[in-house]
């Protein structure tokens, strides 16, 4: 326990017990996401399987978890850790075989949990058959990946980047080919091109590997960096230069230097979207199975993310990614500014459809790290009481921090291609370390002599076993809050937000019939007295505490 001021973050709930209702099995789901690499070993390698996972499974079940995400598990030469993939239909052979993953989704059928792919269809390893026969200018490969003719510089006679598009991993965003004498665009490594999805080929390609997947059992997709699918071209098949974003945080070798008008956000993305959110309800209906989720990863702006729901007559992603609370939110956020954010999604959504909160992932700082250790729990209570999905990152449930990695250790390409001194903003390796089952050697982990990514030095204390074994723990504390979201006044319920005592208290009551739940959370540095009778009316003087966070200091029942 931390022993720092007791502050009020707990959850009150009446005592009576909420009744079921029947709907998808994704509806207001709570999801987790697995990064493979750092979840379980099973072979001693230092790197994490798909057996692993499989020995692990029944973890996730006992968390309260509907859908369990995996990073990519795809063949890959491992340049960005599997986002570039190397045959799609096909296992990493570091992770496992197909025959391991069929084992996988036996298993998740046995006890109840449904498996979701990380799906990447934005770009490809280069070591893709597609690239090479594309690079080579074989006859139905030519315009599968994005091919343009450079400028040439006229002092040295060499080729130039056609446009000054810049790449997420800082410089040009092109990259020039010897073998075909023209340069290929890639948004991310020069070692994962962008695919062309203005080639017909392409798209009916990536749908026949949706399909084999679905054939193969997992119940749907999280599609990656869906936002930047389509590039714009010009009526002479050009590209344009992208403007200056003036933003002081990037310098002129960032991604976040240029605007993105072209490069990202495009009409094109949605409709492939709304294609394969029709590809996925087809299989279901056509084959007679439950319904298959799809998830789209976008940190685009609100007005733009909504888009992702569908239209009138489509419709699109179960939800697009709502990171708002990831990326804007921060320490000095007040609850006034989380109450605002999340209004902002509930009040955007398109009707009959569903809202969905990420606190963490696999790309940025661990909750802990970034909004602090005594609010843990806080952030844990209010992801799994808002209306809509959840979705939890490997290791949040014990309320894990990232763990340092100094720059000689550090094997993020992203970070590797930034200065030295950008390391702890750049870096994605502290959020990626081998999860902490016990206190054994390697956290139990691996059973190996080194592990790919150091396990750091709290797993001694912060760890499933030592959590799972405490009276009281973040761990326990989790499963009670996902145990309780599976009650009506929380998946049907009515939201009723208040901010409170001088915009440090943020309230909200989830009701459905005559049960409901008041949810109080001080986003504060101090105790606070607060008086609910003046927001909820109707209310008892006697409310039981469901559960409440280890600062606070409040007993259940």
């Amino acid at each position: 326990m931390h022993h720092s001021n007791k502050i009020i973050k707990v959850l009150f709930v009446l005592s009576s017990l909420a009744t079921l209702t029947l709907a998808d099995w994704f509806d207001n789901g709570n999801f987790y996401q697995i990064y493979p690499r750092s979840f379980k070993d099973s072979d001693g390698d230092g790197i994490g399987d798909l057996k692993g996972i499989k020995s692990k499974l029944q973890y996730v079940k006992y968390l309260g978890i509907d859908g369990v995400w995996l990073s990519p598990i795809m063949k890959s030469p491992m340049y960005d850790f599997g986002y570039d993939i190397s045959d799609y239909r096909d296992i990493h052979s570091e992770y496992g075989t197909l025959s391991d993953f069929d084992d996988i989704v036996a298993e998740c059928k046995r006890i109840g949990l449904h498996l979701i792919l990380d799906f990447v269809p934005n770009h490809s390893s280069h070591e893709h058959e597609w690239f090479k026969k594309s690079e080579r200018n074989e006859s139905g490969f030519e315009d599968f990946y994005i091919w343009r003719n450079p400028k040439i510089d006229e002092v040295s006679n060499t080729p130039v980047p056609p446009t000054n598009w810049l790449s997420v991993f800082r410089y040009s965003a092109w990259r020039w080919s010897e073998i075909r004498q023209q340069m290929y665009y890639h948004l991310f490594q020069d070692k994962q091109p962008d695919l062309n999805y203005r080639n017909p080929q392409v798209v009916t390609e990536m749908k026949a590997i949706l399909t084999y997947w679905l054939e193969k059992g997992v119940s749907g997709f999280r599609i990656d960096s869906i936002p930047s699918l389509f590039e714009k071209v010009e009526a002479d098949g050009s590209f344009l230069d992208e403007p200056r974003s003036y933003n002081t945080d990037c310098d002129a070798h960032d991604h976040c230097y240029l605007k993105n008008i072209y490069t990202e956000d495009q009409p094109e993305t949605y409709d492939m979207v709304y294609q394969w959110r029709k590809l996925v309800d087809d299989y279901s209906k056509v084959n007679n199975v439950e319904r298959k989720i799809l998830m789209v990863e976008s940190a685009a702006p609100i007005d733009l993310n909504m888009k992702y729901y569908g239209n009138s007559t489509m419709e699109g992603a179960h939800f697009p990614f709502n990171f708002d609370l990831l990326l804007k939110l921060t320490k000095n956020s007040s609850a006034t500014d989380y109450k605002i954010m999340i209004e902002e999604w509930l009040n955007k959504m398109p009707k009959g459809h569903m809202a969905n909160w990420v606190l963490g992932n696999h790309d940025r700082s661990r909750i802990a790290t970034r909004l602090g250790v005594e609010k843990g729990d806080l952030f844990n209570i209010l992801l799994q009481t808002l209306p809509g999905a959840a979705i939890t990152y490997q290791g949040e449930e014990l309320v894990m921090e990232n763990v340092p990695i100094s720059w000689e250790d550090t094997i993020d390409p992203l970070a590797c291609n930034s200065p030295k001194e950008e390391l702890d903003i750049r870096s994605r390796d502290p959020v990626r370390t081998p999860f902490p089952w016990d206190d054994t050697k390697n956290a139990g982990f691996s059973t190996g002599n080194k592990t790919w990514l150091p396990v750091g030095e709290k797993y001694k204390t912060v760890n499933v076993k030592a959590q799972e074994e405490a009276i009281n723990s973040h761990l326990k504390i989790f499963r009670k809050l996902t145990k309780i979201r599976k009650e009506a006044r929380f998946k049907n319920g009515t939201y009723d937000g208040h901010i409170l005592n001088n915009g440090n208290i943020y309230s909200y009551k989830r009701q459905n019939g005559n049960e409901f739940a008041i949810i109080i959370l001080n986003f504060g540095t101090t105790d606070e007295i607060v008086n609910l009778s003046e927001i909820y009316s109707n209310i008892t003087s006697h409310l039981k505490v469901y559960t409440s966070s280890l600062e606070s200091g409040f007993k259940d029942g």
